[in-house]
């Protein structure tokens, strides 16, 4: 299904189109480079770039604004994704291109989540973020996601990944 939002085109993305989607998850991501230990950052960089890979158990939606890849974010219906619940689904990695902030991307990828999720009856919308990425933390608050503490988790001892739920 596509659909169109304020110059926005909301898609699932083609394989043929992996390659550049894959270049803009680095290009969104990049900000955070400079606040993570290099061998994190590389781990990071290749798992965001492993597009392939992820596309057998989600949706890779894109974000199209003047024919140009704008943003994306993966959905995981069934929620296999970092261990969600029976009945949940997961949000990762949902990015937009520098060029392109402020236009409301990342939140029409939000809502297009939650419509698929509401159409196909799932009743929670989970996903995980961190201290470092406060514009994306503060839109899923005003779009209602709750702080879910038993599902965050720690990639170091140091470092927590925030989970967030939605009830549907």
């Amino acid at each position: 299904m596509e659909l169109k939002n304020n110059n926005i085109t909301l898609r699932n993305a083609q394989s043929g189109e992996f390659k550049e989607v894959s270049r803009l998850l680095v290009a969104a991501y990049q900000q955070y480079e400079k606040s993570m230990p290099p061998d994190s950052w590389a781990w990071y960089r290749q798992d965001m770039e492993d597009v392939q890979s992820r596309i057998a158990d989600s949706e890779l939606i894109i974000a199209e604004t003047n024919n140009h890849i704008a943003g994306a974010v993966t959905l995981y219906p069934q929620g296999t994704d970092n261990g969600w619940p029976e009945g949940w689904a997961g949000i990762r990695l949902l990015a937009v291109h520098p060029d392109h902030r402020g236009l409301g991307i990342g939140r029409a990828l939000m809502e297009e989540c939650i419509r698929r999720c509401r159409e196909r009856g799932t009743k929670t919308l989970g996903l995980h973020t961190t201290e470092l990425m406060k514009v994306a933390r503060e839109m899923y608050e005003r779009m209602g996601f709750k702080r879910t503490h038993e599902f965050d988790f720690h990639p170091t001892p140091d470092n927590v990944v925030y989970a967030y739920r939605l009830d549907l």
